[in-house]
């Protein structure tokens, strides 16, 4: 029974696979590795404003807490900086896997 599940299983992999591929891959035209830099610029911009957003913070709290609109703040900053990483995690999850091929600059 058990060999029958992992038969079964992997079966449903390459069928995921395929599928994957077959309808992520023609969403892009030629992607190459230069096509990815604005991307990951992105995510460095928000990564350095939500850091930097913190880090204000905390100098100008001191030994208080901050007040709740600069704490709004972060975490708008926050958000967007998990966004978009997770979006950057899905590209390379997507290269990865084989669903989408991206060239060599």
């Amino acid at each position: 029974m058990a060999n029958d599940n992992n038969r079964i299983l992997l079966e449903i992999d390459k069928i995921i696979r395929e599928l994957n591929r077959e309808i992520i891959n023609p969403a892009f035209q030629e992607l190459t590795v230069a096509d990815l830099s604005p991307v990951l610029k992105l995510v460095a911009r928000a990564r350095s404003a939500y850091l930097k957003e913190l880090l204000d913070i905390a100098h100008i709290a001191g030994d208080g807490l901050p007040p709740p609109e600069q704490v709004k703040q972060l975490q708008r900053l926050r958000l967007t900086f998990e966004e978009l990483v997770k979006g950057s995690q899905a590209i390379e999850t997507a290269i990865q896997r084989g669903y989408l091929d991206v060239k060599p600059r």
